[in-house]
């Protein structure tokens, strides 16, 4: 099973640097024909629009795998083990509460968005705002199996030790590394 989710974030990881070499080529590409023969390919500006949301999102999830998001750690590097799990639970939970919110708000415009078409690729622009539903179920799972690893007593010390911004030991620093 951690296979096929490393995988899959394998997978996620190279979307990205597609989208992203993509994003480049059309914006670059759309500058050195505007600059030198001036006209442009309206469908690439569109679509690197659209690719720069979905980037956004699916970065998102593949960032809270790794447990890479911004964090206020001034608090809560204070605290004992107990506190520090506390506020783990108490931050996944308020994770888990926006992610309700955001899914359901992409699901009350689902219908609207699905009938909207974009002005050039005429695309339905479900298909771009339609990833809201993957970025809020995978966070929300995430940190979901995050608040059971630590009411079951299997999180780990450097996983904790991360969460309070403490990377004085190797084996945080490498956290990362095993999350890849």
């Amino acid at each position: 099973m951690d296979r096929a989710i490393s995988f899959f974030f394998k997978g996620l990881e190279g979307l990205l640097v597609f989208l992203l070499a993509a994003m480049v080529v059309m914006v670059f590409g759309n500058v050195v024909l505007r600059y030198l023969f001036d006209t442009g390919i309206d469908v690439s500006e569109e679509l690197s629009r659209y690719f720069f949301v979905w980037l956004t999102f699916i970065g998102a999830v593949v960032v809270g795998r790794q447990n890479a998001h911004l964090g206020v750690e001034t608090l809560v590097s204070r605290l004992g083990d107990r506190g520090r799990k506390l506020c783990m639970v108490l931050s996944d939970l308020f994770v888990i509460g926006c992610c309700a919110v955001f899914f359901w708000g992409t699901w009350q415009q689902a219908e609207i968005n699905a009938t909207n078409y974009a002005p050039i690729t005429e695309i339905s622009m479900l298909w771009v705002y339609g990833v809201g539903f993957f970025a809020s179920v995978g966070l929300g799972l995430m940190a979901a199996l995050r608040i059971l690893r630590v009411v079951t007593g299997r999180l780990s010390g450097p996983e904790l030790r991360a969460f309070a911004g403490d990377y004085s030991d190797d084996e945080a620093h490498t956290l990362k590394g095993h999350l890849e």
